[in-house]
């Protein structure tokens, strides 16, 4: 009898270590695709198991019979959609990134970054030096970041000098920073196809406009024609941009513990407008 009273002990602490696992595995596949195109899918997803559910409630067969046909090939469907998103997991799990702690940056890493990037516009916009520069948040950038060369280096003002200078092999595209890394540079980001765009604006404003209508990533654009400083973010472009007011603005939405910074009062145009800059 002893023995089965162990058994069943067993049995549920087996259980409890299986729900634990399950759980963290879901939890670290949360954190994979978290940001990326794959989340909105997989709130589709669930739009689908809801509907499903209350046609069952209310009896509408149709439909009904209709959402059990998607979950039916949802599996295969899944596989197809998240192929981008399967092969990093299993590339990350090779490479033992899966197991992984994931620790967001702290205030000082945030400060130093801010303080490289303020230093570089500046240097770079004196001398019409052109720079793309993307920062990403909450939302992942993996798939653009895979667009550029690798780098994964610590961010330096000198850096993201040296990146942009004209003519270098790494100049020509954006740079994009990764939890306070330099994580790729020559990286291609998407256009925003909106046809309200002025046409003053060239290509690296409409890359900075088109990554922040997808993301929720800041990016910087300095100007080779006129040496101006523009600020995207949520589909907003900040342009002619004074260095205290660019400062003010990548401060208040970067730093964590700079609460009390209000957004900069400078020049805010809708892209649509037709401002020079």
């Amino acid at each position: 009898m002893p023995f089965f009273e162990d058994f069943t002990i067993w049995k549920y602490l087996a259980s409890i270590v299986d729900i634990l696992l399950v759980s963290w595995v879901i939890y670290k596949l949360l954190n994979l695709i978290k940001g990326t195109k794959a989340v909105q899918l997989l709130k589709g997803i669930v739009v689908i198991l809801l509907i499903r559910v209350v046609s069952e409630f209310f009896g509408l067969n149709t439909l009904s019979w209709l959402t059990q046909q998607a979950i039916d090939w949802g599996f295969l469907a899944i596989i197809i959609i998240f192929q981008p998103e399967l092969r990093r997991a299993l590339e990350q799990l090779g490479r033992g990134r899966f197991f992984s702690r994931t620790n967001g940056p702290d205030d000082e890493e945030q400060e130093k970054m801010v303080e490289a990037i303020v230093k570089a516009t500046d240097y770079m916009a004196k001398r019409r030096i052109g720079a793309l520069i993307s920062i990403e948040r909450e939302t992942g950038m993996s798939d653009y970041i895979e667009t550029g060369i690798p780098l994964d280096a610590k961010i330096s003002s000198e850096l993201l000098i040296n990146i942009f200078i004209p003519n270098t092999p790494l100049h020509d595209g954006a740079v994009i920073i990764q939890k306070n890394n330099v994580a790729a540079a020559a990286c291609y980001l998407p256009l925003s196809e909106s046809p309200f765009i002025s046409k003053e604006l060239g290509t690296r404003h409409r890359a900075a406009l088109g990554i922040s209508e997808v993301t929720d990533s800041i990016t910087v654009v300095v100007s080779e024609e006129t040496g101006n400083i523009s600020l995207t973010k949520n589909g907003e472009l900040h342009r002619n941009l004074t260095l205290d007011a660019f400062k003010e603005l990548i401060s208040h939405d970067l730093l964590i513990t700079n609460t009390k910074v209000k957004p900069a009062s400078s020049a805010r145009w809708n892209w649509r407008g037709k401002n020079n800059g």
